[in-house]
């Protein structure tokens, strides 16, 4: 084990609002030391080759956010030599320094979620004829649905796609 090096962590101390449940199973992960310090337990190397999908001139990572998220915009994963499948996640309509672009506009934040996501499957060779499946998350989809689909049918014709992905609309308020 090594102690976390503070530059790269989320947090580089343990809060002491800690619950004992919480210290008992960061403990028991080998994440924390007895003396509250936190630790990178050593783990052997990923079984799937992966690489991160950055376009930082359109999108920055969640993790470099002010307020940091602790995901990545995509990962490349190597199935067999020369195939792949690329996971794209926790994109929506944000800027290069993470700021919300065209805030009010529901239809221009959607279309800017599909240009962010263009540019990351631009980064990997890739195009929407490639996806294959998509989830897109709505924060009222009663409300918001509707006009998220124009846009999206919109975009797919545009894109010449077909046959379409396969879809999933969540609400996550």
């Amino acid at each position: 084990m090594t102690t976390l090096n503070p530059k790269t962590s989320a947090t580089d101390r343990v809060d002491a609002a800690l619950s004992d449940g919480e210290r008992e199973e960061m403990l028991a992960l080998g994440v924390l030391a007895p003396n509250g310090e936190l630790l990178s337990p050593q783990l052997p190397p990923p079984q799937v080759a992966r690489a991160p999908i950055t376009s930082l001139d359109i999108l920055n990572e969640a993790y470099d956010y002010e307020l940091p998220s602790s995901f990545t915009r995509g990962l490349s994963v190597s199935i067999r030599a020369g195939q792949r499948i690329l996971w794209i996640s926790g994109t929506a309509s944000i800027d290069d320094h993470g700021e919300t672009v065209h805030a009010g506009d529901f239809r221009a934040q959607t279309w800017r979620t599909f240009r962010n996501i263009t540019r990351l499957l631009e980064a990997e060779g890739a195009s929407w004829k490639d996806i294959v499946r998509t989830s897109c998350y709505l924060r009222d989809i009663e409300r918001d649905y509707d006009e998220f689909n124009k846009v999206r049918t919109l975009f797919y014709r545009c894109m010449d796609l077909d046959p379409l992905p396969a879809s999933t609309g969540i609400q996550a308020r």
